[in-house]
């Protein structure tokens, strides 16, 4: 989750420094690396503080990346145990013809 709040706060960082040409109105107004870096600080120091007002956000919240982390695991071994398994006993490997099976 750290990671992902992290990352859209680098992109985000980086979309405002990079100049494309848009189609901005005048209307619309224009905020600055400064004013973005600061507003993103004050963020992240906002989200620290929610722990300590709502402390059932952060529990649920350690509870479903403990959940992910472990579905993630079980997905890697799955995949892993996918990969290295050889060819089932009694089946021939696939040939194609185009070219000659080594000997």
């Amino acid at each position: 989750m750290g990671f992902l709040i992290r990352a859209i706060f680098w992109l985000s960082l980086v979309l405002l420094l990079v100049p494309i040409g848009g189609g901005g109105d005048a209307e619309t107004a224009q905020v600055g690396p400064l004013q973005a870096l600061s507003a993103a600080r004050e963020a992240v120091s906002d989200m620290v503080g929610i722990c300590e007002r709502k402390p059932e956000v952060c529990a649920t919240g350690k509870a479903a990346l403990q959940t992910i982390g472990v579905r993630a695991r079980e997905s890697a071994r799955i995949a892993y145990e996918m990969i290295e398994d050889e060819a089932p006993a009694g089946e021939e490997p696939l040939t194609t013809g185009s070219i000659p099976a080594a000997e």
